[in-house]
């Protein structure tokens, strides 16, 4: 099964875990989208085509990172006029992969990892660590501390033959 999305004026062919870059959507890492804007939905032989978008078709993501694209210089120039200007540009995208495809409008939600029970356990411990940790310090606050030597300034000796003259 595969689908034609149309996303940030741009339109690409996605499957099942796909990953595509697409110019920059407003989404966390890691959040779920889902992609509304479906012109073409291909299982098979069935092939259903929008007019311009298929109704209640929709295609679930996830967006991996955000990247920027490879810098490319602009260039214009006017000819006999000593006009030039260089500019670069780098497009800011987005990394998504395809976790879904529903023709009928209902996604299969994929829930997040849920947290495991071995950060709770490392909290006692960490706590334990700290109570042994003040009496550390309480040994460190009863040694003197040196403090450095003042330094002394030279002053410069003059001679009584210059004073003279």
């Amino acid at each position: 099964m595969y689908a034609v999305v149309k996303t940030g004026g741009k339109q690409y062919k996605v499957a099942k875990d796909d990953k595509i870059v697409v110019d920059r959507l407003e989404a966390e890492a890691g959040e779920n989208l889902v992609l509304d804007q479906v012109l073409m939905v291909a299982n098979g032989d069935q092939v259903n085509v929008g007019s311009p978008i298929v109704k209640d078709a929709v295609v679930g993501a996830t967006v991996l990172r955000h990247t920027r694209g490879d810098k490319i210089m602009v260039f214009r120039r006017k000819r006999r006029k000593n006009f030039r200007r260089i500019r670069g540009h780098r497009q800011d995208l987005t990394l998504l992969q395809i976790t879904d495809i529903a023709p009928d409008g209902k996604l299969k939600v994929a829930k997040p990892a849920a947290k495991t029970a071995t950060k709770t356990d490392d909290k006692p411990a960490a706590k334990k660590a700290e109570a042994k940790a003040p009496a550390a310090k309480k040994a460190e606050a009863k040694a003197p501390v040196k403090k450095p030597a003042a330094k002394t300034t030279a002053k410069k000796a003059t001679t009584s033959k210059a004073k003279d003259a």
